[in-house]
């Protein structure tokens, strides 16, 4: 079974070991994440192979999806939760903490699998409501962002 953390600090949430259950006031793990509402937070993780862990692999703020796809490995998976500012049809605004797993087109097979084979796990610990798959990052955009929350509403 794969490990979640990161030696050093904690990219889960703030102030305590990764995956920990704080004290007090019980929140889903997905919602501590961050704490600043109102800004496109976008932690990238990845698979370690040697440590057989998720770490975090860049941290971005206040950036589109767009810019994100660029900052992507063409040819390498990776999880990516991004808190992101959507605009409902009725003008409401909220701030849904996606889960998204890039897995690009010309990966190795080993790492696919092992990616594909720890996601389930993450999603459940993190308890992520929002989960998403894209195999072709050129496709990543506000639009189809968008379009994926809107089954939500």
């Amino acid at each position: 079974m794969m490990s979640v953390g990161r030696a050093g600090a904690d990219w889960f949430s703030p102030g305590s070991r990764a995956w920990e259950e704080p004290q007090g006031e019980k929140k889903s793990r997905s919602r501590r994440v961050w704490e600043s509402v109102g800004k496109r937070i976008i932690r990238n993780v990845k698979i370690d192979q040697e440590q057989q862990m998720v770490i975090l692999d860049e941290e971005y703020e206040d950036i589109s999806p767009e810019e994100l796809k660029n900052e992507l490995p063409e040819h390498q998976p990776r999880f990516v939760v991004y808190s992101y500012r959507y605009k409902h049809t009725d003008g409401r605004v909220s701030y849904p903490l996606c889960f998204i797993f890039f897995s690009p087109c010309g990966c190795k097979p080993e790492q696919q699998m092992i990616y594909a084979g720890s996601k389930i796990g993450l999603v459940d610990v993190a308890e992520f409501t929002k989960v998403f798959e894209i195999r072709n990052t050129e496709d990543f955009s506000e639009e189809w962002l968008c379009k994926k929350l809107g089954f939500f509403r």
